[in-house]
């Protein structure tokens, strides 16, 4: 699978073009960037240069089968969300160098790609473009217009897109810290499951569906002989190869062609994944996600942290924390994604 990676020298001479090359990571001798510069976008973010993490003593040897894999979309407007996600990634892992991670973007914006690769010179990194038209006619509308982009449908196309020699990854979103090792996440034994994740068996999962869903036989059928329980698709373990192998993404195309007959749900993405695997997914500490941070300080609607050990933060729901920080109106728990922000009109939060 082709994938964008030119260096920053061919970016600057080749803005106008649609490069799909193969990339190695830049390290000590590429020319260093402090801060990088404005393109054609005006209000396009500028960022801060994130210090070089090296492995530590521990590390096994940097080989294909050492390389832990990280997938995320990759968007102008969470890009500031997505520097973040992996300052923190870095910084907490104690094999920094082993990590390579995987975006995926919807359209070709060569700033976006000079931001990753300026932010952090020696990341080991592939972009890969993910079309649009593969979800065209196949999106219903949402309770929310956020999750209603391609772009957040994209995780379904992961195993379709990345190499095939990848089997296994790590999706994350982009509203998201991490405050352990991810090697933590990454050693979770999936068995013959294909997706792990931190799940819920108290929420009500019943909501999640509408009345034409569950008052049809063949249609709430579906969760006989499994329990299902709520899962976030934000932070999930994948096996690609299983994933590839079962067809699974015909799978969950097929349960977005009977939303759109039927409407059987509200939400964007999410639900087609429960339908799929709720009850037969491998459970994972939900120290691993910590979510619903999001929730709207302009309703009041700020989120106090669970009890109990926390190893990601997830900011899931319509409050970001860099736009709530920027408009004065933070919720607590924003401090805590503030000390990885880059960004380089940040100002201390903490002002004398």
């Amino acid at each position: 699978m082709a994938f964008w990676s030119p260096t920053l020298h061919q970016l600057l001479g080749l803005l106008s073009l649609f490069l799909l090359l193969p990339y190695g990571p830049i390290y000590a001798a590429g020319i260093r960037v402090g801060v990088i510069r404005k393109q054609s976008l005006d209000d396009f973010p500028v960022f801060r240069e994130a210090p070089e993490f090296l492995n530590g003593g521990e590390c096994s040897p940097i080989d294909v089968d050492r390389v832990l894999h990280i997938a995320m979309t990759l968007d102008v407007n969470y890009l500031r969300g997505t520097i973040g996600a992996v300052l923190s990634i870095l910084q907490h892992t104690s094999c920094p160098e082993n990590v390579e991670f995987h975006f995926l973007s919807a359209r070709f914006e060569p700033e976006l790609l000079m931001s990753i690769k300026s932010t952090f010179p020696y990341l080991k990194l592939k972009v890969y473009h993910f079309d649009p038209n593969r979800v065209k006619g196949k999106i219903s509308k949402s309770i929310r217009q956020a999750l209603d982009q391609p772009l957040n449908y994209a995780r379904i196309y992961l195993a379709d897109i990345i190499p095939e020699e990848v089997r296994r990854v790590i999706y994350l979103d982009s509203d998201i810290i991490v405050v352990d090792d991810i090697r933590v996440l990454w050693a979770v034994e999936l068995g013959d499951k294909v997706v792990a994740a931190p799940e819920y068996c108290h929420a009500n999962f019943t909501s999640y569906f509408t009345n034409a869903f569950w008052s049809d036989p063949v249609l709430a059928g579906t969760f006989e002989n499994r329990r299902p329980c709520y899962f976030n698709t934000g932070v999930m373990i994948l096996d690609v190869d299983k994933w590839r192998k079962g067809r699974y993404t015909d799978k969950v195309e097929e349960w977005m062609g009977i939303q759109k007959q039927k409407r059987i749900y509200h939400l964007g993405s999410l639900p087609p994944f429960l339908l799929v695997f709720a009850g037969n997914i491998k459970g994972v500490d939900h120290r691993w996600n910590q979510h619903g941070l999001g929730g709207d300080n302009l309703e009041g609607k700020c989120r106090s942290l669970h009890p109990g050990p926390i190893s990601l933060l997830h900011w899931s729901g319509k409050g970001k924390p860099w736009l709530r920080l920027d408009s004065r109106r933070p919720c607590i728990v924003d401090y805590l994604w503030a000390s990885y922000d880059l960004y380089k009109s940040s100002k201390p939060i903490l002002e004398g």
